[in-house]
């Protein structure tokens, strides 16, 4: 094969990186909904108080979000500042148009640091099938995939994923850092230590990362919000995109339930007799399932399974585990999904088409449900309602899919490094 013959699906796999950005970028400013809401409503507000000497969240007052989500904030208000001579010449560069475009450019630069690592170095089939997996993925699921701070953690995770391997220290950091973001690449982490050889370097990694984390905060007078990401949590309803919510809004739709707006939290919540137990018990709930999902993992270990075929459904599974028994279910938890999966592509492809297919769909279907269908559904009203219900019950059964994979994962044929 020439050298040119071999440069060609690079230059495709670049193209429709380019594209894909562009349109999904693009998407956000056009679709119903206001899909780029967080950014403008709460993101540049926060950013913005942070660099005028005004409240710094996470710092001075409790944050419902860990510490590290405010540094990419601050780095799109940076950009933005940089964007702010062109408003003359493209009007959406002014006001909160240019903090728009600031976020839409550094999500893209992340996501292409991690498609640079994912595609570079060495070339396979899984690597490419792996690129256009997730861009795919973010073609389907809209603009929900650009504009929130879970986007940012996909392409950290992605990269401690392609380095698990050859760089487990490394990959510790990031998925360490990453979970101080969003704390969902923590079960990523979690999989690797209960599964592979090197824990050792990668615990101490992430928590050098996590003793750095903590320092910063104690030094810039943060220490009481230390955990406020988790007991702001504790406040809040049923949301009405979490699975759990499904039934209530069944019963919302035949006039027994409501839909409101909590303007605490920002978000629509059921409201409805037996909601709050039921949010309640979603957490504890979680803990076990999350619990109960590692012992699993070590068991099928010890009994001979592949770690590195393990390793990507019992992460996947983990993931599914956090959206499942979450008591808030918002449409851009899906983007946890693309990470596991590309890890799953990587190392298992010919046992990742189910997983990579489900989760697919289930990127589409929450297209179609927010921002599409969105405001039918703070009405009630049955089509959303049937899209959601689809899209619920496609989570519960890739989760099933990804511990039948776990039970069902090969034996170790050789003493290849795990």
């Amino acid at each position: 094969m020439t050298s040119r013959a071999r440069r060609r699906p690079r230059i495709a796999l670049w193209a429709a990186f380019v594209l894909v950005h562009a349109l999904v970028a693009w998407l956000g400013w056009m679709l119903p909904g206001q899909p780029m809401g967080d950014v403008v409503l709460v993101y540049e507000p926060w950013s913005t108080s942070a660099v005028t000497g005004g409240a710094v969240v996470g710092i001075t007052e409790p944050w419902v979000y860990p510490h590290l989500a405010l540094v990419p904030m601050l780095l799109a208000k940076g950009i933005a500042v940089l964007l702010a001579p062109l408003s003359a010449l493209f009007g959406a560069l002014s006001g909160s148009g240019a903090y728009l475009v600031a976020w839409a450019l550094l999500v893209t630069l992340v996501d292409a640091l991690g498609f640079l690592l994912l595609t570079g170095g060495r070339r396979s089939v899984a690597r490419r099938s792996a690129a256009w997996f997730w861009l795919a993925a973010l073609v389907l699921l809209g603009p929900v995939a650009m504009y929130r701070i879970d986007a940012i953690t996909v392409p950290l995770a992605v990269m401690a994923g392609v380095w698990l391997i050859s760089r487990p220290a490394v990959a510790a950091a990031l998925l360490a850092a990453a979970a101080w973001m969003k704390i969902w690449p923590g079960a990523v982490l979690l999989a690797a230590l209960a599964l592979l050889r090197r824990r050792m370097r990668m615990l101490v990694a992430a928590a050098l990362v996590t003793a750095g984390v903590i320092g910063l905060v104690a030094l810039l007078g943060g220490g009481p919000f230390l955990l406020s990401f988790l007991t702001e949590q504790t406040s809040r309803g049923l949301q009405i995109e979490a699975v759990a919510a499904t039934p209530f809004l069944w019963l919302a739709a035949a006039g027994r339930a409501r839909i409101d707006y909590s303007y605490d939290i920002l978000t629509f919540q059921i409201g409805a007799p037996g909601a709050g137990l039921v949010s309640t018990l979603l957490t504890p709930v979680m803990v076990v399932v999350v619990l109960a999902l590692c012992v699993l993992a070590v068991r099928r270990l010890r009994d001979g399974a592949d770690p590195l075929r393990l390793l990507p459904p019992t992460a996947l599974a983990l993931v599914v585990a956090l959206i499942v028994c979450n008591k808030v279910g918002s449409p851009q938890f899906q983007v946890w999904l693309i990470a596991p999966v590309i890890l799953w592509i990587l190392y298992d492809r010919r046992r990742a088409g189910t997983a990579v297919t489900l989760v697919l769909v289930l990127c589409l279907l929450t297209l179609a449900v927010y921002p599409i269908t969105y405001d039918a559904l703070l009405r009630a009203q049955v089509l959303p309602i049937v899209l959601l219900t689809a899209r619920n019950a496609l989570l519960v059964a890739l989760g099933i899919v990804a511990v039948r994979a776990m039970l069902r994962t090969p034996r170790q044929r050789s003493r290849r490094p795990a």
